[in-house]
């Protein structure tokens, strides 16, 4: 009897081992914004990875709303998921989601921005520092002397700190030699067109005109262009931005916007679909290439590389990577 209980107890357990290891990993992908600009295409891109790894993802969006981005992570985690990637909607507000995330044994990826001030598990983003030089160097030697503007990204986003650090190791040098004078500078409350428009047109109420416009990302460079066009002033002048967004790219061919920078979803989707695979998956840390700050420790990381796209390169950049189709942007 005895020998046929053991028998019994020892197939349950590999009932239950084999039951473990065929459980389909649950993804969770907690998104600021689902709709706008290049982030419907990260969705995408993610959850398309996450399939083919063999997972499957639990998707939720709070558009803009920090404590509904708070509450949608409470419920992924009732759901079951296994690890939680998330790009956060306010970078401290977030540091919440983590510590609930942690209480459930729920190990979290920031994806593209950094969460602050909390055991942050990983990062997986790019060098929005260099990100910063690649648009201030553009434009710099576009207009290497006059009045620049600054339009800087959202007051919550650890990305537009980022940027603006990048921007000026290359515009400082120019503003103490006294070839370039900075006449605005703020940063705006959330990344959207109507922002950027606002602030536009706060600096243009208050300096008349500007040669060149820092603009963090493409959004932004919309309401910009918005309120110089509505002054009369949209020719001539330099402007930047960031994410490669379709409308941006028709602008950049238009002439309307001097460039963006173009930060390879795919790219980060991948690596980010990849690491949460294995976070689910396997007792061993992912192989990260550095590791960031976030105010409370070392995050382990990885940063991808981004690429300028202008009138002269955007069939070498967007296009030759399959991002956007080339009928999509010419004029």
């Amino acid at each position: 009897m005895k020998k046929y209980i053991k028998l019994f107890v020892t197939i349950l357990v590999g009932a239950m081992v084999l039951s473990s290891c065929s459980k389909t990993v649950k993804v969770g992908f907690l998104m600021d914004d689902s709709k706008t600009g290049r982030w419907s295409t990260d969705k995408e891109l993610f959850i398309k990875n996450i399939e083919e790894l063999g997972g499957t993802v639990v998707f939720k969006a709070a558009e803009h709303d920090a404590q509904r981005q708070e509450q949608l992570a409470q419920e992924m985690l009732q759901e079951g998921i296994d690890v939680l990637v998330m790009v956060p909607t306010d970078m401290n507000e977030a540091a919440k989601i983590v510590l609930m995330a942690h209480k459930k044994g729920i190990r979290v990826v920031s994806y593209d921005r950094l969460t602050k001030n909390c055991g942050l598990d990983y990062y997986v983003s790019f060098d929005h520092v260099n990100v910063g030089e690649l648009q201030a160097k553009y434009l710099t030697a576009a207009c290497p002397t006059g009045k620049y503007a600054i339009i800087g990204g959202a007051i919550n986003d650890n990305n537009s700190f980022l940027l603006r650090l990048g921007q000026l190791n290359v515009l400082q040098p120019l503003i103490d030699r006294g070839d370039i004078r900075v006449v605005f500078d703020n940063y705006v409350q959330e990344w959207s067109p109507d922002e950027g428009y606002r602030l536009m047109k706060e600096c243009l109420k208050k300096h008349g005109d500007v040669d060149a416009v820092l603009a963090a990302n493409d959004e932004l460079a919309g309401g910009v262009i918005r309120a110089l066009k509505e002054a009369g002033i949209d020719e001539g002048i330099c402007i930047s931005g960031m994410d490669a967004d379709p409308e941006a790219c028709q602008r950049v061919i238009a002439g309307t916007q001097s460039m963006t920078v173009y930060k390879p979803i795919e790219a980060i989707a991948v690596k980010a679909a990849e690491i949460a695979m294995q976070i689910a998956t396997e007792d061993n840390a992912p192989n990260m290439n550095l590791s960031v700050n976030n105010g409370f420790k070392q995050v382990p990381a990885v940063l991808l590389p981004a690429m300028v796209v202008s009138k002269e390169t955007i069939d070498l950049t967007v296009i030759a990577d399959g991002y956007l189709q080339e009928q999509n942007i010419r004029p």
